[in-house]
């Protein structure tokens, strides 16, 4: 994978990449969901969960073993900084509560994208439309988009507080 980051910090490609996943990713599911709910297109809304999906379950394997394998873990990157002991160990310090923070979203948000693209696809027909399933759909979606939007935020402060400041 690729070593070095793009924003201009100590970072990694990958890391990089997945902030500017981040950044983007809120706005595409709002779009998407301007699609169902205002203009009615249940196909289009379909196509784009589906492809959001398959994009970031694949950006966020690359990005774990990326981090994980590649790198040894995010405390390693940090290390990247060349800070001297204390400030490494401070760094640290301050940043595992984001990242924990960060984790609780991160995991709830693929397990709820998963229910619901799933019962999705077995609920509703090729050529989607409202249906019994539909409160359901709504209830878990609504969930779904609190959920990532909440692991932008927390990402992005996590990637604030290790690597920008």
């Amino acid at each position: 994978m690729f070593k070095t980051g793009f924003l201009g910090y100590q970072t990694t490609f990958m890391l990089d990449f997945v902030v500017v996943a981040l950044l983007l990713v809120v706005p595409l599911l709002l779009f998407s969901l301007w699609q169902v709910r205002v203009r009615r297109n249940y196909l289009l809304h379909m196509q784009l969960q589906i492809t959001l999906g398959v994009i970031l379950l694949v950006a966020v394997s690359a990005f774990e073993i990326d981090v994980q394998i590649v790198h040894g873990g995010w405390e390693q990157i940090v290390a990247q900084q060349q800070l001297d002991d204390a400030a490494l160990a401070a760094k640290i310090a301050a940043s595992r509560p984001w990242l924990l923070v960060h984790l609780v979203f991160a995991v709830t948000t693929p397990i709820l994208w998963i229910i619901t693209m799933v019962l999705a696809l077995r609920k509703f027909s090729r050529q989607p439309k409202p249906g019994p399933h539909s409160r359901t759909h709504r209830l878990l979606g609504w969930a779904s988009t609190i959920d990532i939007t909440l692991t932008s935020v927390t990402g992005l402060a996590f990637y604030y507080v290790t690597f920008m400041s």
